[in-house]
Formats: structure tokens, sequence, C-alpha cells
């Protein structure tokens, strides 16, 4: 008689074979061990969190304060009408164990902060991903992150008020042209003098922000409009983003 566990690794042994396929058994297996944080899982980073579990990353630590609001429906891959009200690393955790039962998630309804970095002990990650709104928060994460010897940083810049899939791209944060919080970023690094201690890749789009002259008013703090095709191209490109690291990683231990 078959139990539980029997039929849970009967469904993991088929649910990665076309990543396996795709990569190899060695890239899938280095996939497994790696251990992913993911700070900020709203239109950006859930998506980042849905991508990695389907590949097959073995650890993901999610980490938001938030609680799913109706205005989350129409781009965060958590919110629904049924999950309103819940923590979103909540609501995500369990979405992300449907797909894989063997994935380690992790989760903090924590806010990221400099006050509070420590407690998250990113330093051991392989990868860290930045998907916060927050300016200070974001500067604060880079800082730290870029800081520390082990994690690869990612980070997402402004998603909002685009729509158009096809320019968003990637490059080393100190490139980026045209994004208004990269600029402001800088803006805050050089004014604070304290500085990202090593390069570091981000996603942006070179579209600029649309301007709608009938857009509602939101009273909501830090409320842009955003679509979900343009959030979730930027959580996905993050996800590919990681997922390269981790196998140049190997690559770069195979030749060692």
């Amino acid at each position: 008689m078959r139990t539980d566990k029997d039929r849970e690794k009967a469904f993991l042994a088929d649910a990665f074979v076309r990543t396996e396929q795709a990569l190899g058994a060695s890239a899938v297996a280095a996939l497994a061990k790696a251990r992913v944080a993911i700070i900020g899982v709203g239109g950006v980073g859930g998506w980042c969190a849905e991508a990695l579990a389907r590949t097959g990353i073995g650890s993901i630590f999610i980490v938001d304060p938030d609680r799913v609001a109706p205005s989350n429906v129409n781009r965060q891959i958590m919110a629904t009408s049924k999950t309103v009200g819940e923590y979103k690393v909540v609501s995500l955790e369990r979405r992300l164990l449907e797909i894989n039962p063997a994935l380690k998630v992790d989760l903090s309804v924590e806010r990221y902060s400099k006050e509070t970095a420590e407690n998250f002990s990113l330093e051991n990650f392989d990868c860290v991903v930045d998907a916060i709104d927050s300016l200070d928060d974001k500067a604060d994460l880079i800082v730290h992150v870029t800081s520390l010897t082990r994690p690869t940083l990612f980070s997402s810049m402004g998603a909002a008020m685009r729509r158009d899939p096809f320019s968003i791209t990637k490059d080393e944060f100190w490139n980026i042209k045209g994004d208004a919080l990269a600029r402001s970023l800088r803006s805050k690094f050089r004014k604070s003098g304290v500085y990202p201690k090593r390069k570091f890749k981000c996603v942006y789009s070179r579209e600029s922000p649309s301007k709608p002259t009938d857009a509602p008013t939101i009273s909501e703090k830090r409320a842009y409009g955003s679509l979900v095709h343009v959030s979730a191209i930027f959580g996905l490109a993050l996800a590919g983003m990681v997922i390269d690291d981790i196998l140049l990683k190997l690559e770069d231990e195979r030749m060692c």
C-alpha cells in the first residue's frame, strides 16, 4: 500500500522532469540545494517566488508585513477574493507548498528595515531578491546585502505605470537610465555618502510611466497603477536571473 510519502516522491519525480530535460540533472540538484530570500512579495516578488518554486529551488524565505487587499487582486499571484485579509506571505506559502510539497518555505511578517536587518540572517542565502517598494528600506537592503560575502543581490526597479512588456530589460544598477526609482536611489546614496559595496543587477523598464488624465485618486500609501503582465514579467525575469546565478556558480565549482 502506497503511503503519502510514496505518493509525494512519485509526484516530485515527475514534477521537475521538464526542468531536468532543459538544464540537466546536476543543475536540478544544485537548484534543490539553493536558498533564496525574497524581500517583498507583492506584484513582483510573488511571481518571482512562484517561478522559483516551479523550477525546483529547494528553500525560499519570503518577507512581507502586508495583508492581501482587494486592490492587489489585479496583479498579485496570491491575491484572490478568498485570500483578502490574510498575510501575503501566509497565502503565498500555501500556494508554493501546493506546487512543491517538499519545498522548504520560511516566512516573516516583519518589515525589513535598517533596524530589523539583522533579524533576517541574509548572509545565509545564495541569492536575495529585492522587491521592496519603500525607498528607504530598499536602499538599506541594497547596502546591507552588498556588504555580505555570500548572497548575490538582484533588485526590481519601478514596474508601476508601465504597460509595454517589450521595454523590460536588465542592467547593472549604475547603468540604468530613465527609471525614477533608480534615480532616487542613486541620489539617496550620494547624499548619505553610503553606497552599495559591490555592483548588482536590476530589472527595469525603459518605458516612460503612463499618465492617464482620468485615473482615480487613491488614498493608499505608495499606491501607483500597476498591470499584471508587467509586474509578472519583472518577477519572472528576477527568477531567471537567480536561476542563472546558481547555475553559473555550479559551473565555477566544476572548474575549480
